[in-house]
């Protein structure tokens, strides 16, 4: 404070307050003017598998153009299945947290991406469209142990690079919890066995029936492969770890699904409690739902019996069956649910009871040793942990108890890979610590998502791929998905830069050689609502798909497939919702509100996705307008001329 101030802000006797607009349109000695720069999306910064989301929108909408020759659905797939090879299965069973993390919520509703990403998919496979495995081969060989969606993924990722792929899978088909898991209503299987088909066209080997540590060992694998990637899943389900929870009529989830899945099971029981909150228990209820039940089977027709594959259900036999009561208990309140709200929602459409505050405390055993009923009592969470409510105990009569509350792998034969919590380790590029030629990924490292699995088998292979190549393993970005990359559109478009020639130039925005102030921080920053102009984007009510069979007197044996896709009309207006944030999409705002007309839309000849407007800097007289009004905050003002 002993120094002397050198910058005053305001001068003795300034007390008259000056209006912003007219210091903008009066002052012409401001040194900010408009730099273009680029970020993430919260949509795709949500979004596990990485897809650039706001990408093939905009490709949809019309704004980005495909090359000559391509048309926008095929240039749509093949921008949305760089990272993720299955839009028509993630379109459908994707629980969407894109769609949570978009901006759009702060003006009226999400975009409806789910959608798009459906009618890509569906579109992709009407036209038979192929993914090309890449020109040269490698020579190298990867062994992936399961053939589910972070297997097929992994496999896709690997033939892209040249690299070969043999998948071994211990079932009869691909697909792991996607197809024993996930039943055919919510996931038809044509679609399945189409996106997969189209990764195995590829060149992909399949040994199915195969169950490494069993019909072959580790040993032979690290003989005949470079790398071995475990990619086997969660497929074991959880149990009760509470008195009388060893009860033969309780059953995991994971089995429960896997004997309906499987055909097996054609009806279940009368009362059936089920116990969780994820996605696993939302299929649960909503399988229970649909099956019915049978009054008085043979004790060979229990549920159990058959999830427990000692027997199938007589197909015929359905004709008699009855609604069920399905109930399903939560720890937490209801809303607080790890499930997709609308899978919440659908569920007590369809006649589902939900109930939140319930913990399980034991199994009711009656004399033939089967639990009648299921104890609990309620909880509270006022201070944040769980207190149970003293004297509050009560059962809840049931036939079927089903626990749907965690997932792990079968590790039989792979013993040296478990953690102790039936899962593997791996460090942040999914490599195996202490494993050299070793990575994993997917459900077998965290139980999680699908779109999980496919972001985490991405990243996988690009650790290989440098493994292969003894290359240094570089830090991952802070944003870590596949990014807009505007050097490739303009090699795409052909209009590659010039070459730098190396010689000191004063400023470089009329030089060939470089892309006009922008700045990429798309690897660094995620773009949040505050940063985006939201009064430009009028209410706009979101396309919705129609849903069938979702109504209490219409489950009861409704198999049908549940969402029925937009039609095109439909999926181009509801990408045209979508508010580009982070990247120009060609509102012009800029252009019409400069009072200098120093912003100007880059020539036709010159312009493309990303490249659509410039700035004049010897008119610019920093105002602030042109981002103030930009509705994507693709505009900020720094350093110009």
């Amino acid at each position: 404070m002993a120094d002397k101030l050198t910058f005053r802000r305001y001068e003795d006797n300034d007390h008259e307050w000056t209006r912003w607009s007219e210091d903008i349109y009066n002052e012409d000695t401001s040194y900010k003017c408009p730099t273009y720069v680029h970020r993430t999306p919260p949509c795709q910064g949500s979004c596990p598998s990485g897809e650039d989301i706001r990408g093939w929108l905009q490709i949809v909408r019309g704004i980005e153009k495909p090359p000559a020759g391509v048309e926008w659905q095929e240039y749509a797939f093949r921008r949305s299945t760089d990272a993720n090879p299955f839009p028509a299965i993630m379109g459908r069973v994707c629980p969407a947290p894109c769609q949570d993390g978009c901006n759009r919520n702060e003006v009226e509703d999400y975009v409806g991406i789910n959608a798009v990403e459906q009618f890509i998919g569906d579109h992709a496979l009407q036209a038979k469209l192929a993914f090309a495995a890449a020109e040269q081969e490698t020579g190298k060989r990867i062994a992936i142990i399961g053939g589910g969606v972070a297997g097929l993924a992994a496999a896709y990722q690997l033939r892209r690079l040249g690299h070969g792929a043999t998948i071994f899978d211990e079932r009869e088909e691909l697909g792991g919890m996607t197809r024993y898991g996930i039943p055919g209503y919510r996931m038809p299987r044509d679609v399945m066995d189409g996106e997969i088909q189209r990764i195995l066209d590829m060149g992909v080997e399949l040994h199915m029936q195969t169950r490494v540590g069993r019909d072959i060992s580790f040993e032979q694998l690290e003989k005949d492969y470079d790398a071995i990637l475990l990619a086997i899943g969660a497929q074991q389900g959880r149990t009760l770890s509470i008195p009388g929870g060893d009860a033969p009529n309780c059953v995991s989830g994971v089995a429960f699904l896997a004997a309906f899945n499987e055909g097996r099971m054609q009806h279940t029981a009368s009362k059936v409690v089920v116990i969780g909150g994820g996605d696993t228990a939302m299929d649960v209820v909503s399988v229970a739902r649909r099956l019915g039940h049978i009054n008085s089977p043979h004790p060979g027709d229990r549920p159990e019996s058959v999830i427990r594959d000692l027997t199938a259900h007589d197909v015929a036999a359905t004709a008699s069956r009855e609604g069920s009561e399905v109930l399903l208990i939560y720890r937490r309140p209801v809303e607080q649910m790890p499930a997709a709200e609308h899978e919440r929602i659908t569920a007590e459409k369809e006649g589902i009871e939900l109930r939140g505050s319930l913990a399980p405390k034991e199994l009711v055993i009656g004399a033939d040793g089967r639990a009648t009923a299921l104890r609990v009592i309620e909880v509270d969470w006022t201070d944040g942990k769980m207190t149970e409510k003293e004297g509050s105990e009560f059962d809840i009569e049931c036939d079927l108890v089903v626990p749907a509350v965690g997932q792990s792998g079968d590790l039989t034969g792979l013993e040296a890979f478990d953690n102790g919590r039936g899962l593997v380790d791996s460090d942040k590029f999914y490599q195996v610590p202490d494993k050299p030629g070793y990575f994993a990924c997917g459900d077998i490292v965290r139980p999680h998502l699908l779109t999980t699995a496919i972001g985490q088998a991405a990243v996988a292979v690009d650790s290989i791929d440098r493994y292969l190549a003894s290359k240094e393993f570089d830090r991952r970005p802070k944003v870590d998905v596949h990014h807009f990359n505007l050097l490739d559109k303009l090699r795409e478009t052909e209009l590659t830069p010039a070459e730098y020639d190396h010689s000191q130039e004063w400023g470089t925005d009329a030089a060939g050689y470089a892309v006009h102030n922008y700045e990429d921080r798309s690897q660094a920053e995620i773009i949040p609502h505050d940063m985006l102009y939201l009064g430009h984007f009028p209410f706009t009510a979101r396309n919705r798909r129609k849903e069938t069979g979702v109504g209490a007197d219409e489950v009861l044996g409704h198999f049908e497939e549940r969402f029925r896709g937009l039609d095109e009309e439909h999926v181009r207006a509801e990408a045209e919702r979508c508010m580009s944030c982070g990247m120009c999409f060609e509102c012009d705002n800029c252009v019409i509100y400069c009072p200098q007309d120093a912003v100007l839309r880059t020539p036709k000849d010159h312009a493309t996705m990303g490249r659509y407007v410039y700035t004049d800097y010897d008119r610019c007289i920093g105002c602030h307008i042109c981002a103030e009004v930009c509705p994507t905050g693709y505009i900020n003002m720094g350093m110009g001329a």
